[in-house]
C-alpha cells in the first residue's frame, strides 16, 4: 500500500495562519518535505518548525540555483526541469515504501507554488491531496486595511516578470490588481505602474504577516531593498478613498466648449514596423483610444491614456462611445486592424457620425492585409482585382454568392477577408464550388495566415487544391485572374496587360 501525498498550504507566514487541518497533517506526517534556496533556511519550515514531529523524516529540497547563470546545457529550464524530476524521485521512494509525505508550502500549494511541479509528477502515481492556505496577497490587503476589490470589480493578478509593455496594458485594463515576483524587477514594475496610470496609489507589501512586515506606497520604495516575499496592491476603481489610497477613477470627459476631431486609424496587419509614421504620431497624443479588443492591446499603454475595448460584433456602439468622448473634447482615436476603411472601423463610424454632425472625423490609412498578403506572395494584385469579405453578419448569404459569381465571371482577381470563424465554417466550401463552377480547377490560390507575425505563413495552391477546412479567420485568400502566374520560385504574379 502506497504512501499519501500531501501539499499543505502555510499561509503567508504568521504560524497562526496555519489552517487547523493543514497542522493536524503535518503533526502526523511519516516525512515532512519543504524547498529552500540556495545558502537560505527554508521560509517554509521556519513557518511550520513547531508542528513537524521529531520522528519526522525531513527531506530538504534546495534548489541550485534561483538567479544568475547556469553551464547545464538545457539552461536555467533544463536545471530546474532536472531538479524537480530529482525531487519527485526522492518523495516517490518514501511514497512506494507506504510512508505519507507531506510537502510544505508557502501560502497557498497551488498560487505560484514549487508543489505544483511535483503534483505534476507525482499526483497520476500516488493519492494526493491539496491543502489550501492564506495566499500572501489576502494577508497584504489585510496589512493595509483597505479593500481591493468591491462589487462588480475585476481582480488581475499579475508577475512582475512580465515584461514593461505587457504589464502596463494589463494594469491599465483591470481594476484592482496584485502584482507578485517583485526583487530585481521591481523598476520594471514601478515603471509599468507609472504609464498605467496607477502609481499614485499602488501600494507595496513586505513580509504580509510576518515580525518583519512593512508597507508603504510603491513611489517611496527604494528599489534595492525589495526581497522575495513582497508585492504590489492596487486597489480596484470602486474602493471608496482610504488612507492607503487607491486608483482614481476614469474621468468623465472635460467639457471644452467645442468637439474634438475623432480619429479612425488604420494599426496595419500586426507587425510594429508596419504601422505608419503619421498612425504612430496620432496614437501618442490622444487620450482615449476606442476598438476591438485585440486591436486596442497592440497600442502602448502610457500615462494619460484610457483605453476602452470591446467585442466584435459591437461596431457602430463603439463608434458611438468614440464620438461622445470627442463631442465633449477629449482627444479620441478608434482603431482598426490593417486599414479602417476595409472592412474596418470607418464605414462604423460615419455610419453612426449621423447623428453626431458637430464632430469632425479624419481617417488616416494603414497598410491592409490584402496589401500585405499580396507583397509577401509577389505581385498577384498588379492588375484588376476586386476584394469580399465572406462574412454574412451584415449581408446575406444570396448577395455574397452573387458577387462572387460575377466576379469570377469578370476574370478580376479575387481577395477573400473574413473567410471563415469559429461559427463561419461552411461559407469557404460553399465559396470554394461556386468558385469552381465557373473557375478552372488550377487557377491559382494564395493562402497567407497571420502574414507579418511571428506565425507567418503563406501557400501558393489551386483552386481544387485548397483545403477548405484549414481555413480560419487568420487567413486572407487571393484567387487569381488567368492572367495570373507562378514564377519556378513560386512568386506569384498577375499581368498588367490584357490582349482584346
Amino acid at each position: 500500500m502506497t504512501g499519501h501525498l500531501y501539499g499543505v498550504g502555510l499561509g503567508p507566514g504568521d504560524p497562526e495562519l496555519i489552517t487547523r487541518k493543514a497542522a493536524r497533517l503535518i503533526e502526523s506526517a511519516d516525512v515532512i518535505a519543504f524547498h529552500a534556496g540556495v545558502g537560505k533556511e527554508s521560509n517554509a519550515r521556519r513557518i511550520a518548525a513547531s508542528l513537524i514531529p521529531d520522528s519526522a523524516v525531513e527531506e530538504e529540497l534546495r534548489y541550485p540555483i534561483t538567479t544568475g547563470s547556469t553551464d547545464h546545457p538545457g539552461g536555467y529550464a533544463g536545471l530546474i526541469t532536472e531538479f524537480y524530476e530529482e525531487c519527485a524521485s526522492r518523495l516517490a521512494t518514501h511514497l512506494e515504501a507506504g510512508r505519507d509525505v507531506v510537502v510544505l508550502a508557502e501560502g497557498d500549494p497551488l498560487f505560484y507554488g514549487s508543489f505544483m511541479y511535483l503534483h505534476d509528477r507525482l499526483s497520476d502515481r500516488f493519492p494526493t491531496e491539496v491543502v489550501p492556505g492564506v495566499p500572501a496577497f489576502a494577508a497584504a490587503t489585510a496589512v493595509l486595511a483597505a479593500p481591493l476589490v468591491r462589487q462588480t470589480d475585476v481582480l488581475t493578478v499579475l508577475p512582475g516578470t512580465l515584461t514593461v509593455p505587457e504589464l502596463t496594458r494589463r494594469l491599465a485594463d483591470t481594476d484592482g490588481a496584485i502584482i507578485m515576483k517583485l526583487g530585481r524587477r521591481f523598476p520594471g514594475v514601478v515603471e509599468a505602474l507609472r504609464q498605467a496610470g496607477r502609481l499614485e496609489h499602488a501600494m507595496y507589501v513586505e513580509r504580509a504577516s510576518m515580525p518583519a512586515e512593512r508597507w508603504l506606497p510603491v513611489a517611496d520604495v527604494d528599489p534595492t531593498s525589495v526581497p522575495y516575499f513582497s508585492l504590489v496592491v492596487v486597489p480596484g476603481d470602486s474602493v471608496q478613498d482610504e488612507p492607503t489610497g487607491r486608483r482614481a477613477p476614469v474621468p468623465t470627459p472635460r467639457p471644452t466648449g467645442r468637439p474634438g476631431e475623432l480619429l479612425v486609424v488604420g494599426l496595419g496587419p500586426g507587425p510594429d514596423r508596419w504601422l505608419t509614421p503619421e498612425v504612430a504620431a496620432a496614437l501618442a497624443e490622444v487620450d482615449h483610444v476606442v476598438g476591438y479588443a485585440p486591436y486596442v492591446d497592440r497600442v502602448p499603454q502610457r500615462a494619460g491614456l484610457t483605453r476602452h475595448a470591446s467585442g466584435n460584433t459591437v461596431e457602430v456602439d463603439r463608434a458611438r462611445h468614440a464620438l461622445e468622448l470627442a463631442r465633449a473634447g477629449e482627444r479620441v482615436a478608434v482603431v482598426s486592424g490593417g486599414d479602417a476603411g476595409v472592412f474596418g472601423m470607418a464605414a462604423a463610424v460615419f455610419e453612426a457620425a449621423a447623428e453626431y454632425a458637430d464632430v469632425p472625423v479624419r481617417v488616416l490609412p494603414g497598410v491592409s492585409a490584402v496589401q500585405a498578403v499580396a507583397a509577401r506572395a509577389g505581385a498577384p494584385i498588379g492588375g484588376d482585382f476586386a476584394v469580399v469579405s465572406l462574412s454574412d453578419r451584415l449581408k446575406p448569404w444570396p448577395v455574397v454568392e452573387q458577387r462572387l459569381r460575377a466576379i469570377a465571371e469578370a476574370d478580376l482577381v479575387l481577395a477573400i477577408y473574413n473567410p471563415a470563424s469559429r461559427t463561419r465554417t461552411e461559407q469557404v466550401v460553399r465559396a470554394q464550388k461556386l468558385l469552381l463552377e465557373i473557375l478552372p480547377a488550377d487557377r491559382v490560390v494564395v493562402v497567407g495566415r497571420d502574414v507579418g507575425r511571428a506565425e507567418e505563413s503563406l501557400v501558393a495552391t489551386t483552386l481544387a487544391d485548397l483545403d477548405a477546412g484549414s481555413i480560419d479567420m487568420k487567413c486572407l485568400l487571393i484567387v487569381g485572374s488567368s492572367h495570373t502566374r507562378v514564377t519556378e520560385a513560386g512568386r506569384v504574379w498577375t499581368a498588367r496587360f490584357v490582349s482584346p
